[in-house]
């Protein structure tokens, strides 16, 4: 067994102001190996971003810059978050859940450009996928 030991004391991590965590049972319970890379990059943000609840609300927009994401995997890697019971979002604000039973497997459902339901109709990046996916069937056309 390896003997942990304080590699640089002077740097040692401390809790100042707020304070992510991430459950170790993600890992050992396979939670990390059932999601795909943008589904890991997004949920991973959401942890940092989140107070104590869990909540935040960042725009699709600002999540799309930091995290370089397109629009498509945005919406793909939150509805496969959604879909693995591990977000849930109103169409403004995200709570990251506590974690379920087990991890659900397999991979997030392609968006289409028809919203799957009422919630999708007032979410903004919905909207924005739907009105640019038009315009390129217009330039298209055109």
């Amino acid at each position: 067994m390896i003997r942990k030991r304080i590699l640089n004391p002077h740097r040692v991590r401390r809790i100042n102001g707020g304070f992510s965590f991430i459950p170790h049972r993600f890992f050992t319970d396979g939670f990390l190996a059932s999601l795909s890379q943008k589904e890991l990059l997004l949920y991973l943000f959401l942890i940092l971003v989140s107070d104590r609840y869990g909540l935040s609300y960042y725009a699709y927009d600002s999540i799309c810059s930091l995290l370089q994401l397109t629009l498509d995997q945005y919406i793909e890697a939150r509805n496969g978050l959604m879909d693995k019971d591990l977000i849930a979002f109103d169409g403004t604000i995200f709570q990251v859940l506590d974690l379920p039973a087990k991890p659900k497997m397999g991979s997030a459902k392609v968006s289409t450009s028809k919203p799957d339901n009422d919630s999708d109709q007032e979410d903004p990046a919905v909207i924005a996928q739907i009105i640019r996916q038009s315009l390129r069937g217009i330039e298209h056309d055109g």
